[in-house]
């Protein structure tokens, strides 16, 4: 399965880091090549002897490898790696991978690495729901890193909760999967995400609650498959994804079509996720308007539904993916947008699940696909859902050759 695969396995000061040789030896059987990279605490925990043997090649853990000065060089290790997986990930080392810090050869690798970087957070309860640990885990994830979630159990300190890190055959599936996800790879995707402005004069306007953040995470982990991802982004306040092929900024509905338009011939995939305007201003003011105590009355018009025009203009070779956000009823309103609008998937949203839509960091979605099948992804980081929906188009395209 990960045949030829070169990957680096950074382990760090936790308890857990006896789960590390188990990786090692799991990746290994898999076909992979793998090189160690330890902390100096995490070596209090495991010995190099056992993680050398099992991987067939010399730990690293200093920058200078002998008394002659010859040095571990972190850039070369950086670049050889296909992927970075860091498990357990401590809580220390999650807060110097957020900020930059680089106080060892693990964080200088992480710092210099082009390669996919997976970590698996290892921790005590307590410090896993600290809020400072859940901003770092963010941050990582907004650096585009893949997070294995820990698992819940008896944890080091006799606390039963989440904490534990996951167990390195899931760590190896999370890794197995990444890999499977080629045949995105090389392909133009286009993907909106966020809400669109509908001017009513230069200071209001009509606009909706969507944050983006599922559309950028989207982006995101396309990215990270290898596609070609063009993202079409209405107003946010976050960070652009790395690794994009092209980025365009649009604010109004119309806007958005523009741009969709001139993008969705060249796609093979296209992922709907925006809160595109349905109404906008029929005239908007060239001049703030007062506020007097007359009522004022704004007359809407009709913007362009773009996804049923791409639906209508879809070739036989393209895949067209809707997301529909709902209040009630959600199953009928989403199947019946995705028959109307003839579209090969659609992702539904329900304002009924706690966590889920506009606003936060985690979701829960139903995909519904015009064979009549039906996915239920339970609540999770938008990361990891965007993660499993890029999983599902994957074996979308794989069932279709």
């Amino acid at each position: 399965m990960l045949t030829g695969k070169k990957i680096l396995l950074g382990i760090t000061g936790s308890i857990a880091a006896y789960k590390s040789a188990s990786l090692v030896r799991l990746l290994k059987k898999s076909g992979a090549e793998v090189q160690v990279v330890a902390t100096p605490s995490a070596l209090d925990f495991v010995t190099p002897l056992t993680l050398s043997t099992l991987s067939e090649r010399p730990v690293y853990s200093q920058f200078v490898k002998n008394e002659q000065g010859e040095w571990v060089n972190h850039v070369d290790l950086a670049l050889w790696a296909d992927l970075l997986v860091i498990a357990p990930a401590s809580a220390n080392t999650l807060a110097k991978m957020a900020t930059g810090g680089c106080d060892n050869l693990l964080l200088a690798v992480y710092l210099s690495a082009k390669c996919p970087v997976f970590f698996a957070p290892a921790m005590d309860l307590d410090m896993y729901k600290h809020g400072s640990t859940e901003s770092n885990i963010n941050t990582l994830l907004g650096y585009g890193n893949n997070f294995i979630q820990p698992g819940n159990g008896l944890l080091a300190s006799g606390l039963i909760g989440e904490g534990r890190m996951a167990e390195p055959e899931e760590i190896l599936e999370k890794i197995q999967h990444h890999f499977q996800r080629s045949l995105l790879a090389g392909k133009d995707i286009l993907v909106t995400a966020g809400p669109t402005y509908e001017a009513i004069d230069p200071v209001r306007f009509i606009g909706n609650r969507s944050s983006g953040k599922m559309g950028y995470a989207l982006a995101r982990q396309l990215a990270l498959a290898g596609a070609r991802v063009h993202l079409v982004s209405g107003p946010t306040a976050l960070a652009v994804p790395a690794g994009l092929s092209s980025f365009t900024r649009v604010e109004s509905a119309a806007d958005m079509y523009t741009a969709c338009a001139n993008r969705f011939p060249a796609t093979t995939i296209s992922i709907m996720c925006a809160a595109v305007a349905d109404y906008s201003p029929e005239m908007a003011a060239d001049q703030k308007i007062k506020k007097t105590d007359a009522a004022l009355q704004i007359t809407l018009k009709s913007t362009t539904d773009i996804l049923a025009w791409m639906g209508k203009n879809k070739r036989k070779n393209q895949y067209l993916l809707g997301f529909a956000l709902e209040t009630n009823d959600g199953i009928a309103h989403a199947k019946g947008k995705l028959q109307r609008k003839n579209l090969d998937a659609i992702v539904l949203n329900s304002l009924q699940d706690n966590g889920a839509g506009f606003g936060h960091d985690t979701n829960q979605v139903t995909i519904l696909s015009a064979s009549g099948q039906e996915v239920h992804l339970s609540l999770k980081s938008k990361d990891e859902i965007a993660s499993e929906i890029v999983d599902y188009l994957n074996e979308q395209i794989r069932d279709a050759k």
